[in-house]
Formats: C-alpha cells, sequence, structure tokens
C-alpha cells in the first residue's frame, strides 16, 4: 500500500470542500473495494477521506410512497430495516444475499453504487425500481446513472448522498450467486409499478443493463409463457472462466422466468 493520509470530516460540506481541494483524495465509505485495491497498490490517493460518520448520510425513510436510503447506510441495515421490508421486500432480500457477513456489516449502498462493480446487486434494484440517486449536486435518473463498466454519471468531487425508491406493486430479486465471492453470475430484479414492468439483469454484461424485450412481453401478460422462446443474445454479454457467453444467456433466461413465476404466484417476493 502507498502511503496516505486520513481525514475525517464532520460536515458533508466539509468533505465536499475538501475533494474539491484535492484532487488526489478518494472518498472512503465502507471500503469493500478501494481498501483491497489499495493493498494491491493499484491506487495511490492523496488522503482517504470518511464518509461513513456523516449523519447527512445514514437513515431510512418512507415518504409518499418513497423508500429513502441515506448513502452511507450498511447492506445488513438494508437487509434488517423493517421499513425496507414493509415498503419493498424485495430489496431486503437482495440486501441479505450481498457476499458475506462480515462484507454486509461494512459495505455501503453509496459505495457499491458509485463502484458500479457490474456483478454487484444493487444497480439491478435501483435500474429496476427506476430510483433516483441524489447527489451533492442533482438527481440522476437510473437510466442515466449506469453508463458501463465501473463507469457512472457521477463527476470528480460528486458525492451520492441518497437513493430514492419508488414504491412498486410488486417486486422480487433472483441471482445466480458465485459459490466464493457471492457476486451475481446472474442476477435479474423485476419491478411492477406505474411505469409499467422493468426487468434489470446484473452479472451477465458489462454493466447492469433493462432486458427491455422481456419488458414489453410481460407488460403485455406478465407470465412465464410470455418469455418462454425469447432470448438474449450471448454476445452482449460477458464471458470468463465460471460462466461461458452462451451459459449467462441460458441462465438469465432461466432465472427470469423462474421469477416473473414465482412473482405470479405470491405478493412479493
Amino acid at each position: 500500500m502507498y502511503a496516505t493520509r486520513y481525514v475525517r470530516p464532520r460536515t458533508l460540506d466539509e468533505a465536499v470542500a475538501f475533494l474539491r481541494d484535492h484532487p488526489e483524495a478518494r472518498p472512503l465509505s465502507g471500503g469493500m473495494t478501494l481498501i483491497p485495491t489499495l493493498k494491491q497498490r493499484l491506487a495511490a490517493p492523496s488522503h482517504l477521506v470518511d464518509l461513513a460518520r456523516l449523519e447527512a448520510l445514514r437513515g431510512i425513510t418512507v415518504t409518499q410512497g418513497v423508500l429513502r436510503i441515506g448513502a452511507a447506510t450498511r447492506h445488513a441495515e438494508i437487509a434488517h430495516s423493517p421499513e425496507v421490508a414493509q415498503a419493498i421486500p424485495a430489496l431486503s432480500h437482495l440486501a441479505r444475499l450481498i457476499a458475506d457477513p462480515q462484507v454486509r456489516n461494512r459495505g455501503t449502498l453509496g459505495g457499491s453504487l458509485a463502484n458500479n462493480d457490474p456483478a454487484a446487486d444493487y444497480p439491478s434494484a435501483v435500474l429496476g425500481l427506476n430510483a433516483a440517486v441524489l447527489t451533492t449536486e442533482r438527481a440522476i435518473a437510473a437510466d442515466d446513472y449506469f453508463q458501463g463498466m465501473f463507469d457512472t454519471a457521477l463527476q470528480p468531487g460528486e458525492l451520492i448522498v441518497a437513493v430514492e425508491f419508488p414504491i412498486a406493486r410488486q417486486a422480487g430479486y433472483l441471482k445466480h450467486r458465485h459459490p466464493a465471492s457471492g457476486y451475481a453470475v446472474t442476477g435479474v430484479f423485476i419491478a411492477r409499478g406505474d411505469d409499467g414492468v422493468r426487468v434489470a439483469i446484473t452479472g451477465a454484461g458489462p454493466c447492469v443493463f433493462r432486458w427491455r424485450e422481456a419488458e414489453e412481453r410481460l407488460q403485455r401478460d406478465f407470465a412465464e409463457r410470455a418469455i418462454a422462446d425469447l432470448h438474449l443474445d450471448p454476445e452482449s454479454l460477458q464471458g470468463d472462466v465460471h460462466a461461458p457467453q452462451r451459459y449467462r444467456a441460458n441462465l438469465t433466461e432461466v432465472y427470469t422466468r423462474r421469477l416473473v413465476g414465482r412473482m405470479t404466484s405470491a405478493p412479493a417476493c
């Protein structure tokens, strides 16, 4: 690890100002990706700016059909929150599937979204629920936020403050979990809300994406039969030693149909 300096700001404004004045500094939330990167000497920030204890970035509230979760809220808090379980059970379920207890007790929602790992779980919920990512500068729609592998719409010095999830009529999440890391080999998040059906896929491609052909069919007929003959193009997906492209395509198709079947036989999942 290269030498760096640790900074613990007292307020969000102080953190933003410090990052603006020190372009080589990096924000630190849960550190689940940043700390291993530093240990492998793949990054050399001048300062680490600890955001984890800032009250402005924490908290879970439900107001007028919207679930708001602060960026520094940890996965375990989301997994065990009564408010989340009541408002969007699928999000609570998703959080319980992330990695292992150690990661869930340190990692944060905002850190995961800022990193935008192609196999992370939260991006599928944000995109599937058509959430808004609130930053120190603006509100970014989910469809505009995710831009590529480890790439987002965030600008230098811009921090995620919270995420606002519209409460869907029904939502579900199902993933094929990598046995070692807990990451999604493929993960499917489906939501039915006022704006129709949204199907978000994580793990399978270089970035989370909406499966729009599935959305169109399920909007007309929310049943397994509607997508029984629908296939993903393997060439658009990732392939690696764990899952070649054709396997990931088939796995995503199977899990999407399976999740639709579960959602049609239960009020929520």
